[in-house]
């Protein structure tokens, strides 16, 4: 028995020594076998430290060559990968570490004290790895002896991510093997990858579309990736000549545009741009094609299932459309709360079903029940509709889910924070269209009589609990919120009402 999505993304590979995988930004290089190499010493090193087939990895760790090992080395060791947004705070991080209960948890060097607690609590082992490599960590990786590949079929874990919805905490969702690997498939025959491919990677890697979109699709196809520690404009523009495929969210796009070296020069060695993780408006899709010439590549995805549609590689890439189901996934659109298909052309709830599809929420049954049916069918919460080609548009989220620079935000958690404060009577956190993040979080606070909370406070005490991307871009303070009959919040009227409030923001300041 093989290890199924290690062997398809590094094994097949691991002796290949003049194949570059990496381009580091100080001109340093890491071949397919080099990682190989370092993959086998992170496997030895997890099975050191007590990890065993199927026990989750906790990582919080900045993006790095070592960080892109630690992910490798847990499929080599048959471990399950818990990446972790680096923006969380240590509050967030222990509701993470007691849910997911690891048995190892890394994270940078700076918040080992801050996670002590919560790692004695899951009698987890706490070790660190920073950016450029420091950490006891390293020093474990070093000392290890490698181990051979672990055996893992396409039903075995090998990872979960924390995903959110609009009310109660975030959920992990279980993808294995078969999951990653059919994804991966597809997706390098759906974008034509191949090995001559070098693909700018300026994304994180504790996000599915990093992670598993851009690195698995990479390695997949044997090709190389230019990489970028984060998103800089700078740095970006200045490697696309060298590259030949980009992957990012609107907001990079955005921030691109507002450059005056991306031209049709700067971008003509590009052979696609894809975009992805919250909605491209059509006016960003038509700007950077009359700048470069390049038609921006729109799919559709979720944490659940990975990628479900893409525009077309050969065709048509329609503004404002996700395209139509990838290779092996079907898709329909029902009636919300049935499983009866909508006449064609009308709107319904899209729910998709193939390899590619979770096997549920870890530790959460009930959760699982309510969005994945028995016959395998997931309810997205997405509401779209089929044109007449069966290009897919998404034309509303039945929740109230928030995606502000790729990152998903749900208010629920927003409010808790916002409504505990003295004199907030209550408060609607909405995303609203933002010309840089596709939607900004907006939060509408109604004070209790005679208080006056200020503005400063509001965002003291966001900073305090909550991660950037969570934290509200405007403050707004209103007499009283619309509600419906059953006294709930019209969320709906409030994104109308305020619609226009981030038109033309370009700012990451709160107001």
């Amino acid at each position: 028995m093989t290890n199924l999505l290690y062997d398809a993304l590094l094994g097949i590979r691991a002796a290949d020594r003049n194949r570059v995988l990496l381009e580091l930004p100080q001109g340093a290089s890491i071949s397919y076998a080099e990682m190989a190499q370092r993959a086998a010493q992170v496997a030895g090193a997890l099975r050191a430290v007590g990890v065993r087939p199927g026990d989750r990895v906790v990582a919080q760790v900045a993006k790095s060559h070592a960080a892109l090992a630690l992910y490798l080395g847990c499929l080599r060791a048959g471990a399950v990968f818990v990446p972790l947004n680096t923006a969380y705070t240590p509050s967030e991080m222990a509701y993470f570490i007691e849910d997911a209960a690891p048995s190892l948890i890394l994270c940078d060097p700076e918040a080992e004290a801050s996670l002590a607690t919560a790692a004695r609590s899951v009698d987890a082992k706490l070790h660190t790895l920073g950016a450029a490599g420091e950490g006891s960590w390293s020093d474990a990786v070093a000392a290890a002896h490698p181990v051979d590949v672990t055996p893992r079929g396409p039903d075995d874990l090998a990872c979960f991510l924390y995903t959110s919805g609009t009310t109660g905490r975030s959920k992990g969702a279980m993808l294995t093997h078969g999951n990653l690997h059919s994804n991966a498939e597809a997706l390098v025959s759906c974008w034509r990858f191949t090995e001559a491919d070098r693909l700018l990677h300026a994304l994180p890697i504790f996000h599915a579309h990093g992670l598993f979109a851009a690195c698995n699709v990479a390695m997949r196809a044997g090709a190389s990736m230019l990489w970028q520690p984060e998103f800089d404009t700078f740095a970006v523009l200045a490697a696309l000549p060298r590259a030949t495929v980009m992957m990012g969210v609107p907001t990079y796009y955005t921030r691109l545009l507002a450059t005056p070296g991306l031209d049709r020069a700067a971008t003509a060695h590009m052979r696609v741009f894809t975009s992805g993780s919250a909605p491209l408006l059509a006016d960003t899709h038509a700007a950077f094609a009359a700048r470069t010439g390049h038609a921006i590549l729109e799919r559709y995805g979720m944490t659940e299932t990975g990628m479900i549609t893409s525009n077309p590689y050969v065709g048509a890439r329609r503004p404002g459309t996700v395209g139509m189901p990838l290779l092996g996934v079907d898709l329909r659109l029902c009636v919300p709360g049935t499983a009866k298909p909508v006449p064609p052309g009308e709107t319904g709830m899209i729910e998709v079903c193939g390899p590619n599809v979770f096997t549920g929420y870890w530790k959460k049954p009930e959760k699982t029940a309510a969005e994945l049916r028995p016959d395998g069918w997931f309810i997205t919460g997405d509401l779209g509709q089929l044109d007449a080609d069966g290009y897919l548009h998404i034309v509303g989220r039945e929740k109230d889910l928030i995606i502000s620079g790729g990152y998903n935000v749900y208010p629920k958690e927003v409010e808790q924070v916002l409504d505990a404060l003295s004199g907030v009577a209550e408060s609607a956190v909405i995303g609203v269209p933002h010309s840089d993040y596709g939607e900004g979080v907006l939060a509408i606070i109604r004070a209790e009589p005679g208080a006056t909370p200020t503005k400063a406070t509001l965002r003291t005490a966001a900073e305090a609990a909550l991660a950037n991307f969570k934290r509200p871009k405007a403050y707004i303070f209103a007499d009283a919120l619309p509600r419906n009959t059953m006294g709930k919040v019209q969320k709906a009227a409030l994104r109308q009402l305020h619609a226009d409030r981030f038109a033309n923001s370009k700012t990451d300041a709160a107001e």
